[in-house]
C-alpha cells in the first residue's frame, strides 16, 4: 500500500549531497575530454528524489587505433553496458551490506558546453527509467562552465508522453497498422522529450558552519603586528571570509564560452536543416512513387473495364504492391532531438548575455560619450 502511495506521487524536486557533487566533478574533471558516467544512490522521501552518494563505472578499454568520436559514444553508452550493469548490482549489494543507502535512483553524466542531448543519453535514461526504476533521473554536469566559477549540475528525466512514443519505436506520420500517426495523437514536441526537476545542493549544519568559518585565501605581503585587539577585529585579510560579497560580479569581460556557443548553435542549425532536406526529398519520392501508383491503378482499371466488355476475367488490382515500393519515411526523433539542443545553446546564449547586457547598461554613460547628463 505504502509503495503504491510512493509511485503515484510525482517527483518534484531532487535533493543531491554536497559530497555527491564534489564526487562527481572530480570524477568528470580528471577525464575530461572524456564523457564520465557513474551511478546514483539514494531514496524517495514524498516526491522528493534525495541523492546520497554515488560511484563512477569502470573505464573502458578503448583501443589506441579508434577515432575520437566512437571513443565518446562507447563512453556514453557506458550506463547501459551489461558489464557495467553487473558492477552497479554488486556495488549497491555492498552498500546494503553496510547498512548504507542502496536505492538506485539514477545516473550522472559529464558534458562541455551543454552538449548532452544526444541519442546516447535519450537511450540511457529510457534504459533506466524502463528497466531499473521509474523514478530515476539523470544528472548532467557541465565541465566547461562548472570550471570558471559557476557549477552547473542539472536533473533530467524523460516525460511519459515521450516514454509512451519511445517504446512503440516510430517517430513517424505514416500509417502502419496499430502504429498509425503517433505523433500527431500524441502532440509530442521537441519540448516534451526532457522534464527538468529543481535541484537543491543539501549541507549538513555542521558543514554549513565550516564553510562560514573558512579563513580567507593567506596574503602575500608580511603582515604587521597589531597594536591592539580592535586593530585584529578590524583587519580585512582576517575578517573576509569566502563567501563575503566580492566584487567580482561587477566584471564588465565578455563571458569567454559565449563565442562558442554560437559556433555550437550554428552547427545545430546547420544539422537541423540537414534533417529537414532529408525529410524533403522523402516527400519528394513518395509524391513520385504515388503518382506511378495512380497512374498504374488508372491503367488498370481502363484494361479491366476493356476485358469485362470482352467478357474476360479482370485482371487484380492490387498487384501495384508487388511492383512499387514505397519510400520509407525517416524517423523524426533525430531531429527533434537536435531541435531541444538548439532551444538548449539558445537559452545558454541568452544566460551569457543576460549578465553582460545589464551591465552594459549600468555603465552606459562611461562608455558612450554624451549620452552623461
Amino acid at each position: 500500500m505504502a509503495d503504491s502511495a510512493i509511485r503515484d506521487t510525482p517527483l518534484r524536486a531532487v535533493q543531491i549531497e554536497a559530497l555527491v557533487v564534489m564526487k562527481i566533478i572530480k570524477h568528470s574533471s580528471q577525464i575530461f575530454p572524456t564523457i564520465a558516467t557513474g551511478s546514483i544512490v539514494g531514496m524517495d522521501v514524498n516526491g522528493v528524489l534525495q541523492i546520497t552518494n554515488s560511484f563512477p563505472f569502470p573505464t573502458p578499454d578503448i583501443p589506441l587505433s579508434d577515432n575520437h568520436e566512437s571513443n565518446q559514444n562507447l563512453a556514453a553508452a557506458a550506463p547501459r553496458a551489461k558489464g557495467n550493469i553487473a558492477y552497479q548490482n554488486e556495488m549497491i549489494k555492498c552498500l546494503r551490506e553496510v547498512n548504507v543507502d542502496a536505492q538506485n535512483v539514477g545516473w550522472y553524466t559529464s558534458t562541455s558546453m551543454g552538449n548532452f542531448v544526444t541519442s546516447c543519453t535519450i537511450e540511457n535514461q529510457f534504459f533506466y527509467q524502463k528497466e531499473m526504476n521509474e523514478r530515476t533521473v539523470a544528472l548532467v554536469h557541465d565541465v566547461s562552465r562548472s570550471s570558471q566559477g559557476s557549477l552547473v549540475v542539472r536533473a533530467f528525466r524523460l516525460s511519459p508522453t515521450f516514454m509512451a512514443a519511445y517504446k512503440e519505436g516510430k517517430f513517424t506520420t505514416e500509417r502502419q497498422g496499430v502504429h498509425s500517426n503517433i505523433l500527431q495523437k500524441s502532440g509530442l514536441r521537441y519540448q516534451d522529450i526532457l522534464q527538468e526537476l529543481p535541484l537543491t545542493i543539501h549541507n549538513s549544519h555542521l558543514l554549513t558552519a565550516l564553510l562560514h568559518q573558512l579563513p580567507a585565501k593567506p596574503p602575500t605581503m608580511e603582515l604587521q603586528f597589531p597594536p591592539n585587539l580592535a586593530a585584529l577585529r578590524q583587519d580585512p585579510s582576517i575578517t573576509q571570509t569566502p563567501l563575503a560579497p566580492n566584487f567580482d560580479s561587477l566584471d564588465l569581460s565578455i563571458d569567454p564560452f559565449l563565442e562558442k556557443s554560437c559556433d555550437l548553435l550554428l552547427e545545430s542549425i546547420e544539422n537541423h536543416h540537414t534533417e529537414l532536406n532529408n525529410h524533403q526529398y522523402y516527400q519528394r519520392s513518395l509524391a513520385r512513387e504515388q503518382t506511378k501508383i495512380t497512374q498504374w491503378q488508372l491503367k488498370r482499371k481502363t484494361e479491366n473495364a476493356a476485358r469485362v466488355a470482352a467478357k474476360q476475367t479482370p485482371l487484380p488490382e492490387d498487384e501495384w504492391q508487388k511492383l512499387f515500393k514505397l519510400p520509407q519515411e525517416p524517423s523524426r526523433l533525430e531531429i527533434m532531438l537536435n531541435s531541444r539542443q538548439v532551444e538548449q545553446y539558445a537559452r545558454q546564449i541568452d544566460g551569457f548575455t543576460a549578465g553582460v547586457s545589464g551591465k552594459m547598461f549600468a555603465v552606459k554613460s562611461n562608455l558612450l560619450p554624451g549620452e552623461a547628463q
